[in-house]
């Protein structure tokens, strides 16, 4: 038997466990832990069960972990971002490391279309301002439509590949940052290729983070610099991930107007929920939904443990969805 700890995971295990008892999975157990405060070292809890897998939302992999639970065989991500596991530690000790790639592809590119729309009509803004006991629509910023405006996207993956059609259909121009990604790809997807993220910045109306975190490339990949060079006209999206904008600077240039509005799901710390961003007029926000959907959740949670139970079980059958380190796979 195999012990797997969910730890500090919203809501229970009852759907996992259902799923197993579907599969006819009898050699995994599932461990369900809570800890808010984390009173207890997470390598200790590890330790304790004789864990072979664990699960984790927010909360980091290190090699300290790592180093002191050989028992771990694999950290299995119910998300698309895997910047709270040490990769190369990983590695190292021959920890599979598991995301789930364009799980919620559709609500994120959904999301980022609400906050764009949200942004131009200044609805959020709008609304403050009624539910206050204002009637007055010349109280927003003042609103242009979109077509001929320029979308610009930091990163090219699958979510960019969901707004395009849309913002075709308003008639915009569509700008892409995107490093791995050549000029002829993204003309295929009727994008224009900018060669660098300053150019991006500059000629951009709308600005929409789409990168993942990556330690010391795209950490605080906006910062000062990037947003002194956008238009006093231009809104700023964030559905990424939280450090890639230096939030500091972000809200240095919301107050000074250096940018007219921002509209972000994520922010730097997730774990206490505090954020200078708070309470700023010309921002709205939401909080780190843009991923949720009842069909991305269930989807979510299902693929997370079946790349536990690829690992893990004697009956595990079919391919992993993804593998982060995959030189472990050689």
């Amino acid at each position: 038997m195999k012990n797997v700890l969910y730890y500090n995971i919203d809501d229970n295990l009852d759907y996992e466990n259902k799923l197993l008892k579907d599969w006819d999975i009898d050699d995994v157990n599932l461990i369900e832990i809570k800890d808010a405060d984390r009173k207890t070292p997470l390598y200790d809890l590890i330790n304790k069960n004789q864990v072979s897998g664990v699960v984790v939302e927010y909360d980091s992999i290190t090699d300290e972990i790592m180093e002191k639970c050989p028992s771990l065989e694999i950290v299995s991500l119910q998300s698309i971002g895997y910047n709270n596991v040490d990769i190369p530690s990983a590695t190292k000790h021959g920890v599979y490391v598991c995301n789930i790639p364009a799980f919620c592809a559709d609500e994120v590119a959904t999301h980022t279309i609400g906050f764009m729309l949200d942004l131009t009509r200044s609805i959020t803004f709008l609304d403050r301002t009624v539910q206050s006991g204002k009637w007055d629509p010349l109280l927003s910023y003042p609103m242009h439509r979109l077509k001929g405006k320029t979308f610009g996207m930091v990163f090219f993956g699958e979510i960019p590949k969901r707004i395009v059609p849309v913002l075709h259909a308003f008639g915009m121009k569509i700008l892409v940052y995107a490093p791995t990604k050549t000029k002829e790809y993204l003309a295929d997807f009727g994008c224009e290729k900018a060669e660098t993220i300053d150019d991006l910045l500059k000629a951009s109306d709308y600005v929409s983070m789409h990168c993942p975190l990556i330690p010391g490339v795209t950490e605080h990949m906006m910062s000062d610099k990037q947003f002194d060079m956008m238009k006093p006209t231009a809104f700023f999206i964030n559905t990424a991930r939280g450090s890639v904008v230096d939030e500091k600077a972000l809200v240095k240039a919301l107050k000074e107007k250096k940018i007219l509005a921002a509209a972000v799901d994520v922010i730097e710390d997730e774990i206490t929920e505090t954020s200078e961003l708070f309470g700023l007029p010309n921002c709205i926000m939401t909080p780190h939904s843009a991923f949720l959907s009842e069909d991305s959740f269930y989807e979510g949670r299902e693929r997370c443990l079946h790349h536990l139970v690829l690992k893990l079980s004697a009956k595990g059958k079919g391919e992993y969805n993804s593998v982060v380190n995959k030189e472990l796979l050689k």
